[in-house]
C-alpha cells in the first residue's frame, strides 16, 4: 500500500512503476479512442472525433482519460457513479455493458452524448470500468440534431436513457438497441455507432486484463494509489504556490436562449493554503432556453480549467478532482433543476470557463495573464433527406474562434477553446456525405482584439444548400458581448450568422435560431468572434502590425481606429 510519512501524508511507494503504469493506462485509453474513431459509421465520430474514452477503477475513481473532449469527462464520471448507485459489483457479469445519457437520471451532460460503460472482470472480480462517450448526430426530439438552443425542457430534446444494461454476458440486447435507434432520425447510424461503442470497450477490457495478468493485481492496485497520490500532491503544491485570497471574474451570456437581457456567470475562486474552491453565487437564473449547464458539465469545465491554468502536464485522473471544492446555487444557469433544457450546454460551458480563467489568472503576476478567448462555440445542425441512403441525414458542425493574447505573443487563430475539442468536418467528407456545398472556409479579418499582442482571429464557414426543404438550426453566443481584452487590450468582434449573405434576401439570425426551412441555393454563413488583445495597442511592434496588414488579418480602417493613423502609415512603410 501507499507508504505514510510521520506527518501522516501519503508517499509514493515506487515512482518508476507509477510512471510506467500511468503511461500504459493512457496508451490503452488512447487505443480505445482510435478504435472508436476508425470503426464508427457517422462522420461526426470518424471525422470530427466528437468522442472520448476513459478508465475508472472498481470504486468509480477516474484513473486515466485520453486527450479528446474535456466536457465529456463529467458525463462519464456521472454515468459510472449512477451505475454504482444502482448496481453492486456482484450484480455485474463479464461481458455486461451499460448505456446512459440523461443529465438528471444518469449524470450526463446532454442527450446526444451517449456513454457506454463496461465493467472489466479479472479473476472473478470487477477491477476496472472501461468507458467511452460519443456525440450522436441525432437522438430524436423536437429539432434535428437534438441540440436546439430554444428547447424549453429536456422532454423536447430526445430519448432519455437512465442507466440500462445494453449487453449481458457479451450479448447485446437487440430489442433495446432497436428501441433507441428508431427514436432517432437516422437509425442506421445509431445502430452502427452504438455497436462500435460496445465493441470499443470490449477491446479496452481485454487490454486491461492483459495488463493485470502481466503485472499482478497487487502491483496494479498499488500503482493506481500512487498515481492518484502523486497527482493530488502535485496539484496541491501548485495551489499552495499561489497567494491566498478570493478572486472574482464575470462573463455573460448574450441572453438565456431567447432575446432578452444578458445572463451573468460569476466565478469566485478562493485559495487558502493548498485548498482551492469555486463558488458560482451571483450567476443568473435558470435559462428559458437550452443553455443550462448541468452538474456533470459544470464540474468537468472546472476540472479542465484547473489543469489548463495551473498545470497543463498534470495527469487527468481523480487526483485533480478530489482537492477541489465546487458550489453553485440551485436553480441557476449553472445548476438547473429538472426538467430544464440543456441541449446547448457547450456554449455555457465555454463561457463559464472564461469566468474561471479570469478568476484564476488574478492570482498570477500580471505578465502571466491571458486575455479572454472567444469563450464560445458556434454550432449548426443541417438536416434533410439523403436520396442515396434513402434516409434522413443530420450534419452537425461546431466552430471555434480566437484564443486570447498573452503578454508575449498573439493569440491563436481559429481554434476550439476550453471544453470543445472536436475537429472540423473536411470539405471533401462534407460534400461527399451530404447534399451541401462548402463555399468558403477562412479567417475573419478584424476579428481579434487589438493590443500589444493581438487576440486570435475568428473563423468563417459558408454553406450552400443543394436540396429543397432542408432544416437548419444553430446554437451559439457572443453575438452581442465580445471577448474582453486585458491590460489595455481591445475586445474582439462578435459572432454573426447570416442567411443568404450579401443578397437582397439577407437575414441576420439570432444565436439560437431553430427549425428554419431552407430551399436549394440558399446560403448560411457563420462568422465567429475572435479573442481579446493584451496590452496597449500603441505598444504593438510595427513589424507585427505590418504583417497583419500585409496578410489581410487587419484592414486599414480597423487598424487606424485601434492603432492610430501614424502607426499604420509607419507600418505600411515597412512593407
Amino acid at each position: 500500500m501507499t507508504v505514510q510519512t510521520q506527518a501522516g501524508e501519503a508517499r509514493i511507494a515506487d515512482p518508476i512503476q507509477m510512471e510506467v503504469f500511468s503511461n500504459r493506462l493512457l496508451a490503452i485509453a488512447e487505443d480505445m479512442g482510435q478504435i472508436l474513431i476508425r470503426s464508427s459509421f457517422s462522420s461526426n465520430i470518424k471525422e470530427r472525433r466528437d468522442c472520448s474514452t476513459a478508465i475508472f477503477d472498481a470504486s468509480g475513481r477516474l484513473v486515466s482519460q485520453a486527450d479528446h473532449i474535456p466536457i465529456h469527462l463529467g458525463a462519464m464520471i456521472g454515468a459510472v457513479d449512477a451505475i454504482l448507485a444502482r448496481y453492486s459489483l456482484d450484480q455485474m457479469k463479464p461481458g455486461d455493458a451499460f448505456i446512459a445519457n440523461d443529465p438528471y437520471l444518469a449524470g450526463g451532460s446532454h442527450l446526444p452524448d451517449i456513454s457506454i460503460i463496461t465493467p472489466v472482470h479479472q479473476d472473478g472480480k470487477v477491477r476496472f470500468f472501461a468507458g467511452n462517450i460519443a456525440h450522436h448526430a441525432d437522438v430524436g426530439g423536437k429539432s434535428p440534431g437534438s441540440t436546439s438552443g430554444v428547447s424549453r425542457s429536456i422532454f423536447e430534446e430526445g430519448i432519455r436513457l437512465p442507466v440500462i444494461r445494453i449487453a449481458r454476458s457479451g450479448e447485446i440486447d437487440e430489442d433495446l438497441l432497436e428501441l433507441i435507434a428508431h427514436n432517432t432520425r437516422d437509425p442506421e447510424e445509431r445502430l452502427l455507432d452504438l455497436r462500435t461503442q460496445v465493441g470499443t470497450n470490449m477491446r479496452g477490457a481485454a487490454m486491461l486484463v492483459q495488463l493485470i495478468e502481466r503485472m499482478g493485481w497487487a502491483n496494479v492496485e498499488q500503482a493506481i494509489e500512487d498515481i492518484l497520490t502523486y497527482t493530488s500532491r502535485r496539484l496541491k503544491n501548485r495551489i499552495a504556490a499561489l497567494p491566498d485570497g478570493s478572486y472574482t471574474f464575470e462573463r455573460s451570456m448574450d441572453d438565456d436562449g431567447f432575446p432578452g437581457d444578458p445572463v451573468p456567470i460569476v466565478c469566485t475562486a478562493t485559495i487558502a493554503g493548498e485548498d482551492l474552491s469555486f463558488d458560482f453565487a451571483g450567476s443568473g437564473p435558470m435559462a428559458r432556453g437550452a443553455i443550462n449547464l448541468p452538474d456533470s458539465a459544470l464540474k468537468a469545465s472546472v476540472y479542465y480549467c484547473v489543469k489548463a491554468v495551473l498545470d497543463p502536464g498534470l495527469m487527468p485522473n481523480q487526483g485533480i478532482i478530489d482537492p477541489l471544492g465546487i458550489t453553485a446555487p440551485e436553480g441557476t444557469i449553472v445548476n438547473p433543476r429538472a426538467p430544464a433544457a440543456v441541449a446547448a450546454r457547450a456554449v455555457t460551458s465555454n463561457r463559464l470557463c472564461g469566468a474561471v480563467f479570469g478568476a484564476l489568472y488574478q492570482a498570477f503576476p500580471a505578465e502571466q495573464g491571458m486575455a479572454s478567448c472567444n469563450d464560445s462555440t458556434s454550432a449548426v445542425s443541417v438536416s434533410g433527406w439523403h436520396s442515396v441512403r434513402n434516409a434522413t441525414y443530420v450534419y452537425p458542425e461546431s466552430m471555434g474562434g480566437g484564443a486570447g493574447a498573452f503578454s508575449d505573443r498573439d493569440g491563436m487563430d481559429a481554434v476550439h477553446v476550453h471544453t470543445v475539442n472536436s475537429t472540423n468536418l473536411p470539405a471533401e467528407a462534407l460534400e461527399l456525405e451530404y447534399p451541401i456545398l462548402l463555399e468558403e472556409y477562412c479567417l475573419v479579418p478584424d476579428s481579434g482584439g487589438a493590443g500589444r499582442h493581438r487576440g486570435g482571429m475568428g473563423m468563417a464557414r459558408q454553406l450552400r444548400i443543394r436540396q429543397d426543404n432542408t432544416s437548419f438550426s444553430c446554437r451559439s453566443d457572443a453575438h452581442i458581448i465580445p471577448a474582453p481584452g486585458l491590460a489595455g487590450g481591445k475586445p474582439s468582434n462578435v459572432t454573426r450568422i447570416r442567411r443568404n449573405p450579401d443578397s437582397d434576401r439577407e437575414e441576420v439570425l439570432h444565436s439560437k435560431a431553430s427549425g428554419l426551412t431552407l430551399m436549394a441555393g440558399e446560403v448560411i454563413r457563420v462568422e465567429t468572434l475572435g479573442a481579446g488583445g493584451f496590452g496597449d495597442p500603441s505598444e504593438r511592434p510595427l513589424d507585427l502590425l505590418a504583417r497583419d496588414l500585409r496578410e489581410g488579418k487587419v484592414g486599414r480602417t480597423a487598424a487606424e481606429r485601434d492603432y492610430g493613423r501614424a502607426m499604420v502609415d509607419a507600418a505600411l512603410l515597412l512593407g
